[in-house]
């Protein structure tokens, strides 16, 4: 039966349905879904593929996209205007006034709708919008050597990952904020960009390829992770290849950008993300109708929750900033208090709680944040290659989210869940957490050492090919599973131009790359029984 979810039974206006709403529209079953996952390279590519292959994560009707034609008809509607849809959710984020959204009942192919304001009060007077990054936007402008950007990194152990050379090659980080202008440039992303890391970019808020947008933030989060100044200042994955994508409106705070939010992860993981990274949060918007209430922050409850839930089960890993709110609304917002994602604290540079970090625990008692990072006076590159200092949990955020992919890279085969709680076990305050630092400041030597001990690659290597050393200086080595003896290997070329085809045999495993050029490779290996895909990095 045709219902409204969260439609409280009230007495409405003519003036309330008037006033311009927000909801969730969701959709009846989709259109060739069995034969969209018997074919997955039609609706993923062959790197979103193999992570799911990899990490035994099922391809299903979540992975098919939205009927488009669904899609067409609700912006025939009336009134109607279509901001975004979600395949994972199969639903799309529409407004209109509450009349026109509710009519929208009548389309055979609607089943539910969600209101974003679940009393659908009267619209109050607009009151100014409180710019969300006022203490990033807060500079301190010194010259910095590379000294001054180590603390960050070395209060996390970061540069032992370095050092055992895991700074993020292979690993694909998707970086979902506000804007970031001039990363192309940039002299801290030069290397990025000559190397072809930046592997794409999107705007969900005006649907188009350039990403500059309406706020500096997103480029000075990049920096944490992806900047590489030689001498000057060094992200905690430098080697990582990125996608940029802007989901938030700096200019005002509507629910809508939880949706721009939920369709980018769902673009992150078919083009085969490993960890995202969001330096936003939501709590509070421009109408307080819509605004979370610490009830609300359950983890499962808000469009931003649930969406993490579901990039989670997917099988990427996704890190976000607790919130500058600790002296306010004091609580961590959304999706920083999902259950699928490591929520990340701020603290000073020498360690200490950072006041303005937002604290747990959750409504329903869980551990918030999870760990912590340096977030007070932070060490950032702005737009204009200037090495500053900003403050925020907007910028812890990418300091971990940089180690935990150099993490990751040391044990590819690892599942999320797994690297987060050997995150949380590293850190200082496992045995007793607090509200306000969580399980407190990770020790990435301690996470790597209990990486590598982890009792799965034995499994892993019976069943799977398996590529090393990589990086490659001339040549690498295949592993074969147990009961393959011959397979056909493919290199490409990150953009999947084939440049070579060989057999190679349990007894002749070596292949030489020593006359391809230095970058990333996409290496295949093909039995009648199985195929693996690697990211190669040739040295």
């Amino acid at each position: 039966m045709k219902k409204l979810v969260l439609l409280a039974v009230i007495l409405i206006t003519y003036s309330g349905h008037a006033q311009t709403q927000e909801a969730l529209v969701f959709l009846d079953a989709k259109e060739n879904v069995s034969a969209s996952i018997a074919n997955p390279i039609s609706i993923l590519t062959q790197e979103a593929i193999d992570r799911k292959m990899m990490h035994d994560v099922s391809i299903d009707e979540r992975d098919v996209p939205v009927t488009e034609s669904y899609i067409t008809t609700l912006k025939a509607q009336s009134g109607i205007t279509v901001h975004s849809k979600s395949k994972w959710m199969n639903a799309a984020y529409v407004s209109g006034t509450q009349a026109q959204i509710e009519n929208l009942l009548n389309l055979a192919f609607v089943t539910e709708i969600e209101f974003m304001d679940p009393d659908l009060n009267l619209f109050p007077a607009p009151n100014p919008t409180r710019d969300k990054f006022e203490i990033e936007n807060m500079q301190g402008r010194v010259v910095y050597d590379y000294g001054a950007a180590a603390n960050q990194i070395e209060m996390l152990a970061g540069d032992y990952l370095h050092e055992q050379n895991f700074s993020g090659e292979g690993m694909i980080i998707g970086v979902l904020d506000s804007g970031f202008p001039n990363v192309v440039g940039n002299p801290a992303f030069s290397e990025m960009i000559s190397e072809n890391r930046l592997l794409g970019t999107f705007d969900f808020v005006l649907d188009q390829v350039s990403i500059g947008g309406s706020s500096t933030h997103g480029t000075k989060v990049l920096s944490d992770m992806g900047a590489f100044m030689d001498g000057q200042f060094v992200g905690t994955a430098p080697k990582a290849s990125y996608y940029l994508f802007r989901t938030e409106d700096a200019a005002s705070e509507k629910p809508v950008e939880e949706a721009y939010w939920l369709e980018a992860l769902e673009r992150a993981d078919s083009l085969g993300v490993d960890v995202v990274n969001t330096s936003l949060g939501y709590q509070d918007y421009d109408n307080p109708n819509y605004d979370h209430s610490y009830q609300d922050l359950d983890g499962v409850t808000t469009l931003a929750a649930r969406a993490a839930n579901l990039a989670f089960e997917k099988g990427m890993l996704l890190v976000t900033s607790a919130g500058n709110d600790g002296g306010g609304f004091t609580f961590v917002g959304t999706p920083a208090d999902a259950i699928g994602i490591l929520t990340i604290g701020a603290v000073d540079s020498d360690g200490v709680y950072a006041g303005f970090s937002s604290i747990g625990p959750t409504v329903d008692g869980r551990i918030k944040p999870d760990v912590m990072a340096q977030g007070a006076s932070a060490v950032v590159v702005d737009q204009n290659g200037n090495i500053t200092t900003n403050s925020g949990t907007s910028f812890s955020s990418p300091i971990m989210a940089g180690v935990v992919a150099c993490l990751w890279q040391s044990r590819p085969e690892a599942r999320n869940y797994q690297v987060m709680q050997i995150v949380r076990e590293s850190a200082s305050l496992f045995s007793n957490p607090t509200d306000e630092m969580g399980y407190g400041i990770p020790n990435f030597e301690d996470a790597y050492n209990a990486m590598q001990a982890l009792g799965i690659e034995e499994v892993f290597l019976n069943s799977n090919f398996a590529l090393y050393p990589n990086p490659v200086v001339d040549s690498f080595n295949i592993s074969f599973p147990t009961e393959i003896s011959s397979a056909v290997i493919y290199v490409n070329s990150i953009t999947g131009k084939l440049i070579r085809k060989q057999n190679i045999y349990k007894d002749n495993n070596k292949i030489d790359l020593s006359n391809l050029a230095s970058g990333m490779y996409l290496v295949a290996v093909k039995s009648q029984e199985l195929t693996n895909t690697f990211k190669v990095i040739k040295q």
